[in-house]
């Protein structure tokens, strides 16, 4: 059950009333209490700093990951690993690992794992890639200055932001369904969408760019394309293979790429990526020998 923005839902005379404590705990165990014995988890949603992430792994709740998409951007825009590398090391593990949600791509809740600069050098870029969707934002009379934190989202599909670049789009998914957690993928996303300024005229609101609407006949076009094949084709593999019910282990590499193996027994699956070619390679078990899962584009 997905508590939406559950952190403002604790109020108190004198504070700022998001995420009050021990206010937010009473209504997340008052909630617990009456959804547990019902078979169904309590998920709370909250958008900032990792380390309320943290504090709601410590109560034993679900949380999300809405760092690993600024994270991921950083690694592929820049070609370093490090500041992803250290999130995959101490990030929750009862969590749900995003890319994108419906109202784009979160940018604050990266703070604190990247400096400063650099965070706000991984939004430069994706504006950069789409400059058409900075246009918007002025265009809606939103004035973003690019060299402070004053917008806490970026409203781009992550295909866009990825430079619509089917290799460095495979890439961020396999990097999401290797993390730790749950992968959970926006229906945009899915299908590998491109920003829909059409939409976004047409409403006025710049939230719709990453909102298409999708005919049955466009969803039957883009099933098809190799890239929607292969991400279909990975979800079903991260779904079934059993080193996904085991363990997860970052291996050491360079700065510029990134090794992950999942372990359960004899079982395994192990991701390799590089940052700078944008090679990856996922090799895995099947009865008793190994086998490549195809990456290439």
């Amino acid at each position: 059950m997905r508590l939406d923005a559950v952190a403002y839902a604790s109020k108190r005379e004198g504070t700022n009333c998001f995420f009050v404590e021990p206010e937010i705990w009473q209504l997340l165990d008052g909630c617990n209490e009456i959804l547990f014995p019902r078979g169904v988890a309590v998920l709370p949603e909250i958008h900032e700093q990792y380390f309320m992430q943290k504090k709601v792994e410590a109560h034993g709740y679900y949380t999300y990951d809405f760092q690993l998409p600024m994270l991921t951007l950083n690694a592929l825009y820049f070609g370093s690993s490090l500041y992803l590398k250290n999130w995959l090391l101490v990030c929750p593990r009862k969590q749900f690992t995003t890319l994108d949600t419906h109202d784009g791509i979160g940018v604050v809740d990266a703070r604190y794992l990247m400096s400063d600069e650099d965070l706000l050098a991984t939004r430069r870029k994706c504006f950069e890639t789409n400059p058409g969707t900075y246009e918007l934002y002025e265009k809606f009379g939103v004035h973003m200055d690019l060299d402070r934190f004053d917008t806490y989202q970026i409203n781009c599909t992550y295909y866009s932001a990825c430079g619509n670049d089917d290799k460095k789009y495979f890439i961020a998914r396999a990097l999401q369904f290797f993390a730790p957690g749950i992968p959970q993928v926006y229906y945009v996303g899915l299908w590998g969408g491109k920003n829909d300024f059409e939409l976004c005229n047409k409403t006025g609101v710049h939230r719709d760019i990453n909102r298409h609407y999708y005919p049955l006949s466009e969803i039957d076009s883009v099933s098809a394309s190799p890239l929607v094949k292969k991400i279909l084709a990975l979800m079903r593999f991260r779904n079934t293979h059993p080193a996904f019910d085991g363990e997860f282990h970052l291996l050491p590499s360079d700065e510029h790429s990134l090794r992950i193996l999942r372990k359960n027994g004899a079982e395994y699956a192990y991701l390799f990526v590089d940052f700078t070619s944008f090679s990856c390679d996922i090799a895995y078990s099947e009865d008793g020998g190994e086998r490549h899962f195809p990456c290439s584009f």
